[in-house]
């Protein structure tokens, strides 16, 4: 994929790695939308991107996720590819954790993002891209994380058997694993405190690193456990 003209949403863009996802597309000569969940933030990411278009969406509300699809196709004249880099996490055993947690933590990390990409695949032509950041814990499941684990793995298997199907209409598919990284996403759980983490990958090299495998043909992209970003052609 060509990114210089790319119509991209960018659901989550007012989040770190949304944001700094946000501005390596523009600095490619893409033309990103961003949606969010707060006016505020969402119009301030928007004006330092040059006032680029914007939709808001309640992760919590799958119509909304395919409202803004369908929004953002109106309003660009077609996508290219989409991009979640949303989520929610929570920390403690499971009896600490709890149903009413666990149930959150599926609905925003495995349901919504799912959303966004049903209502995209029904109007993105041969060529185009959905990508979903999805992490390492969806391949390494870890203890005092297992909701949040279950629910990125959902997503990553949802995401490997679409893009079997996507194939056939030559939609690409590319589900991101990285490690941890230092975006401040671990400070804000539903529930319970963060553990002692790794130290984070580089911010900047993950975020060139997934552009890249957005504009390649790759399906798969992780880090080593020096935090150097892999990609692979094929997932397994």
């Amino acid at each position: 994929m060509d990114m210089r003209g790319a119509r991209v949403l960018v659901a989550g863009a007012t989040g770190v790695l949304g944001g700094a996802i946000t501005a390596e597309l523009v600095g490619r000569g893409a033309r990103p939308a961003l949606a969010g969940r707060d006016p505020a933030r969402l119009a301030a990411a928007a004006r330092s991107h040059g006032s680029v278009p914007t939709v808001l969406f309640d992760a919590y509300d799958p119509a909304s996720c395919a409202r803004a699809v369908h929004t953002v196709v109106a309003e660009l004249g077609g996508l290219d590819a989409v991009v979640t880099v949303f989520g929610s996490v929570g920390f403690g055993s499971v009896d600490e954790v709890g149903d009413e947690v666990a149930e959150h933590l599926m609905a925003v990390n495995f349901l919504a993002p799912a959303a966004f990409f049903r209502a995209a695949l029904g109007v993105m032509r041969p060529g185009s891209l959905i990508a979903a950041v999805t992490g390492v814990v969806a391949e390494r499941p870890q203890p005092g994380m297992a909701d949040y684990s279950a629910s990125k793995a959902a997503l990553s298997a949802w995401l490997g058997a679409v893009r079997r199907e996507a194939r056939t209409a030559g939609v690409r598919v590319l589900d991101i694993r990285p490690g941890h990284m230092d975006t401040g996403f671990a400070d804000r759980p539903v529930v319970g405190a963060a553990p002692p983490l790794p130290a984070g990958a580089d911010v900047d090299k993950v975020v060139a690193a997934v552009v890249d495998a957005m504009a390649s043909d790759a399906e798969l992209l992780r880090t080593s456990a020096d935090g150097t970003p892999v990609t692979e052609r094929r997932a397994r």
